[in-house]
């Protein structure tokens, strides 16, 4: 029996302990760095079936690591397994961790006669905070030789344009006052964000390519009878690279600056969580991804056509400039849903969103056998390390 074969057959043997997994995390949506239930039911699993855990890891409570084998390839798979705050599991974490675990599940039986150790990384908050920076920060990722996962998609792609982004928190101060008796007594805060909005509608039109502005407003004045003097709005920028990101934050802030100058007003900025970086995919290990896809009839046209890639961000992307990654998107039925939207959260736990997370399991698996088999690129990701 293939290697392949018997991946085929350790994921079906879970297949009903993956499935659970996927439903139970999105049943219980948990946002990022609270994700215990999470965490306490995906390291179950892999402590099930003979992987060594450590939790907590880098300083976050709802991280993980577990490690199974003991080869000289260290191939490393991400569960993610935060939800959004409102709308849950509306980008599909439950089916990236379920998915990771099958794969890490069946390499790890796997493993000595791949010569290779299979970690897998649990890693809290991809949306927003950053959990894999943190694990990164703490040297975890220094002795991996390669990184992957899927993340489920409305199509079919070996890879997104992954942006860098960073979000921050804007807080606009100013001064109450009685809006009839005196208003010009007070500094209106709500005044100075709607003429930074202003400011950051006009410069759109100078932005370049791949730049991006966009936010919510969380607070602003409490009565329509007193002079706001509190405002809070979260913004968030992104770019095709961090230096790049680093000029749009410098443009974005003097619209801040402009609008706090027309108002008499001032302003504090809070960044949250961490910046992601843009992504590097590696093609060898993506190429095996692809023609393991393809053994499930998953085509990838539009990536053959060059139609145009999504754009995203992800803290993956970070993973991907220390060492080898893919992140490619696994398609689901959606009925014409985008990911964030509720309509793509019911769809994460549809038969097809199952599918994905069996098929994702095997295709992930199959491509960490044919990478580690394969003389040139194993050469070329141990050598990487020992360099």
């Amino acid at each position: 029996m293939s290697l392949h074969d018997r991946i085929q057959g350790s994921v079906a043997a879970v297949r009903d302990q993956l499935l659970a997994l996927s439903h139970d995390i999105h049943a219980r949506p948990e946002i990022g760095y609270e994700e215990f239930h999470a965490a306490e039911v995906t390291t179950a699993l892999l402590a099930s079936q003979g992987f060594v855990i450590e939790r907590p890891i880098a300083g976050l409570e709802t991280a993980f690591r577990a490690t199974k084998g003991s080869g000289a390839l260290r191939i490393s798979l991400c569960a993610e397994y935060d939800a959004l705050p409102d709308v849950g599991h509306a980008c599909g974490h439950n089916i990236i961790a379920s998915s990771s675990v099958g794969a890490a599940l069946a390499l790890g039986e796997l493993a000595d006669e791949i010569d290779a150790t299979i970690v897998v990384f649990g890693t809290p908050s991809e949306e927003g905070g950053g959990g894999k920076v943190d694990i990164i920060n703490a040297g975890l990722f220094d002795d991996i030789h390669l990184s992957m996962m899927v993340h489920p998609w409305s199509t079919e792609r070996l890879e997104a344009q992954c942006l860098a982004v960073v979000g921050f928190e804007l807080t606009l101060l100013g001064k109450e006052a009685h809006a009839s008796a005196a208003p010009w007594e007070g500094r209106n805060t709500v005044d100075a964000l709607t003429l930074a909005q202003v400011a950051i509608g006009l410069l759109r039109q100078q932005l370049r390519p791949g730049d991006q502005v966009h936010h919510m407003v969380k607070t602003g004045g409490s009565f329509a009878n007193i002079i706001p003097a509190k405002s809070v709005a979260q913004f968030m920028c992104r770019s095709i690279n961090i230096e790049r990101l680093n000029e749009l934050r410098t443009r974005v802030d003097k619209c801040f600056q402009a609008a706090t100058l027309a108002t008499d007003t001032s302003y504090e900025i809070e960044v949250l969580g961490h910046e992601f970086t843009h992504m590097v995919s590696d093609g060898d290990i993506l190429k095996h991804y692809r023609s393991n896809a393809e053994r499930f009839g998953r085509t990838f046209e539009l990536d053959d056509e060059g139609i145009t890639k999504p754009t995203i961000s992800t803290d993956m992307a970070n993973v991907s400039l220390v060492t080898p990654s893919i992140h490619p998107l696994i398609k689901i039925e959606t009925n014409g849903a985008t990911n964030h939207q509720p309509e793509f959260t019911a769809s994460c736990i549809t038969a097809s969103a199952d599918q994905a997370v069996l098929e994702g399991a095997m295709i992930l698996a199959m491509t960490a056998v044919d990478t580690a088999l394969d003389g040139p690129l194993r050469t070329r990701l141990l050598e990487r390390i020992a360099r």
